[in-house]
């Protein structure tokens, strides 16, 4: 089973995007939820240089912190996709 970690922010409609597609393709992951304020999200900027989320962490396959819905969503689909 995946070991995937997601950053993201209540509310975020791309932080849903990608939780949509977590949920479609039947996958476990971890959520942390950032704080509103981007000065806040050290967590998700040690993990991705950047304080915008989703950020997806896929240790597994060498992901170590993917921005960007549309490219999370991708990626999810080619590599746990049928």
């Amino acid at each position: 089973m995946a070991n995937l970690e997601l950053y993201e922010l209540e509310g975020c409609p791309y932080c849903a995007k990608v939780t949509s597609k977590l949920d479609e393709l039947g996958l476990d992951y971890e959520s942390h939820m950032v704080p509103r304020s981007h000065s806040e999200r050290t967590e998700v900027e040690d993990v991705s240089g950047q304080t915008g989320v989703p950020v997806l962490v896929d240790p597994d396959n060498g992901v170590e912190g993917m921005p960007e819905s549309d490219d999370i969503v991708e990626y999810l689909e080619e590599e746990y996709g049928s």
